[in-house]
């Protein structure tokens, strides 16, 4: 544990290894406060490719994490799912509580110091082992207002990823739709259907084709196998992030026979159609307020403590096996 003039975080110093780092951390300024972790998710994924060092040079402005230290490919401190709560305030805060248990976009850090405006409080019936799914459930928000799923349509999700599985939960609480799963991995079968959604190793039983269908397996075939299952006139809606890799797509054949759309989805900035009404610290408080279903603990797979991150990130990168939601866990959880 950090001494308290000082702050343990993650930093990746050369593509594929991690450490932890130990820095000077001063007191929270006006509008600031100062925040103790307990837990923090990792979006495996996205950090994925940025331990590898997989983040293309067009996209690292794009690809910045709020409170990111460092550049890409590296060193560079990176990690945007951070729980903790509040150990103290500096002037001119009133909005927040010492105690308070919040979300913050912060990488894997043990203590750190914010603007008050970038925390979020966590509902109480929000538990905050569960409250690290924030930002993937964000995620899957802007691709659920992306995706505009109407009431009776048939959805199919191609890839059982975290972010996947949230955004066909999403759709499945929509009157009338019906959800399924394409992931070859049969252990999705028993997390798919306890968030509402059928299951199948394989492309198959589409009846007439589906009326949306949302990609986020993050491989160039996921996206290929995802096309043919989409019915005439239907979106396919792509949540995934390949980093650098090229993605070969056959455009041929039933593609423009069907008329479909191919549309991406990106979290950074909202849909035109929101921005009148809505800002980003409106959606996470929506994020965080739909965590309070107790089912989504089907999507939190594996916990290590924050001191093996550097081994826990090269083994979640070599051998990532079943694993959905892998949280952190820091030690002032044993106390809080």
């Amino acid at each position: 544990m950090s001494e308290p003039n000082t702050a343990r975080s993650f930093w990746i110093p050369e593509p594929g290894r991690g450490e932890i780092r130990e820095a000077p951390l001063g007191s929270p300024g006006h509008g600031e406060v100062l925040v103790r972790a307990r837990y923090s998710g990792v979006s495996r994924g996205t950090e994925s490719l940025v331990f590898r060092g997989r983040v293309p040079e067009s996209q690292y402005e794009r690809m910045r994490a709020p409170f990111q230290e460092g550049a890409f490919p590296a060193p560079v401190k990176y990690g945007y799912a951070s729980v903790g709560r509040i150990e103290s305030l500096g002037p001119g805060v009133e909005e927040l509580t010492p105690g308070q248990a919040v979300f913050c976009l912060h990488p894997h850090q043990d203590r750190y110091v914010v603007p008050a405006g970038w925390v979020h409080p966590i509902p109480d019936d929000v538990p905050g082992e569960r409250a690290v799914l924030a930002a993937n459930m964000e995620t899957a928000v802007n691709g659920a207002w992306d995706a505009r799923p109407s009431v009776g349509d048939q959805v199919v999700v191609v890839g059982g990823g975290v972010v996947g599985l949230l955004a066909g939960w999403l759709m499945a609480g929509v009157p009338g739709t019906r959800v399924r799963l394409v992931d070859p991995n049969p252990a999705r079968e028993e997390v798919a259907r306890a968030l509402g959604m059928a299951w199948e190793a394989e492309p198959g039983g589409g009846g007439d084709g589906a009326d949306l269908v949302i990609h986020a397996s993050g491989t160039p075939q996921g996206l290929a196998d995802a096309l043919p299952l989409a019915g005439p006139e239907a979106t396919v809606l792509e949540l995934s992030w390949f980093g650098d890799a090229t993605v070969p797509l056959s455009l041929g054949e039933e593609f423009h026979h069907r008329r479909l759309t191919l549309r991406s989805s990106q979290v950074g900035t909202l849909p035109p159609h929101r921005t009148a009404r809505w800002d980003h610290g409106r959606r996470m408080g929506l994020a965080l307020r739909l965590l309070q279903a107790q089912e989504l603990d089907a999507l939190l797979s594996g916990e290590s403590a924050f001191q093996d991150l550097p081994e826990t990130m090269e083994h979640l990168v070599r051998d990532p096996g079943d694993t959905l939601c892998h949280r952190v866990r820091y030690p002032a959880s044993d106390s809080a």
